[in-house]
């Protein structure tokens, strides 16, 4: 499974049973995914992500030693690019709102096939947001929750914001709607590689770190509306 033309797409797995941290990394080799890591704790997880530069990063939250959502927090501080796919038992709210704000790109309950993993996991890796049925909405909401509080009082003497392009600004209209990158490029008639520049130009613009930061930003400014 190749990563854009770039070379199989490379995968850490992490979770502290072995027999299923093992059986999801063979899922994946066999599916053409170059597995470049596995840990059985979070403090494991952590350095092994910083010396194998994983593309994305199949994530428990209950692990020994450091919680899952602050394994997310440490590596995708790291490491922006990192993709992060939540793969849990729990399917609580609280968890997988905790995960997402934590960089978790996606999330996906256990109970999942291995069809549906291995293409979360090719999805994610494009920055496809992959949530389990039932579970985008209820993250499309809390951003909505989010934008609507008020927040730190920072307007004073704040910088302009900075000017986006108007292909940049529909982009960024269609992401604060919920739609995946392939669902932007066919939309607006644009390869998927060209909507990620256009993504990452203006996370680069606006200094923000992940798409999560990127759809409150929208949210907040009513471009979902549009």
């Amino acid at each position: 499974m190749t990563n854009s033309g770039q070379g199989p797409i490379k995968v850490m797995v992490v979770d502290d049973h072995p027999m299923w941290r093992d059986a999801v990394a063979r899922d994946l080799a066999e599916a053409g995914f170059d597995v470049v890591a596995t840990a059985g704790d979070g403090e494991q997880a952590v350095r092994r992500a910083r010396a194998t530069s994983p593309d994305v990063i199949v994530l428990d939250l209950n692990l020994p030693a450091k919680p899952g959502v602050q394994v997310c927090k440490e590596v995708v501080a790291a490491d922006p690019a990192l993709r992060v796919l939540v793969l849990s038992a729990s399917g609580e709210h609280a968890d997988v709102l905790e995960a997402v704000k934590s960089g978790a790109t996606g999330y996906l309950l256990k109970s999942a096939s291995t069809e549906e993993l291995l293409d979360a996991v090719r999805r994610t890796a494009v920055g496809d947001p992959v949530f389990t049925p039932g579970l985008a909405g209820l993250v499309l909401g809390e951003y909505r929750r989010l934008a609507s509080d008020p927040g730190p009082a920072t307007d004073a003497g704040e910088p302009k914001a900075p000017r986006l392009t108007d292909r940049e600004t529909e982009v960024l209209r269609l992401v604060a709607k919920g739609l995946s990158y392939k669902q932007i490029a066919e939309r607006l008639v644009i390869s998927h590689r060209t909507v990620q520049n256009h993504v990452q130009n203006t996370l680069g613009k606006l200094q923000l770190h992940n798409r999560v930061e990127l759809v409150r930003y929208a949210i907040e400014r009513g471009l979902d509306d549009e």
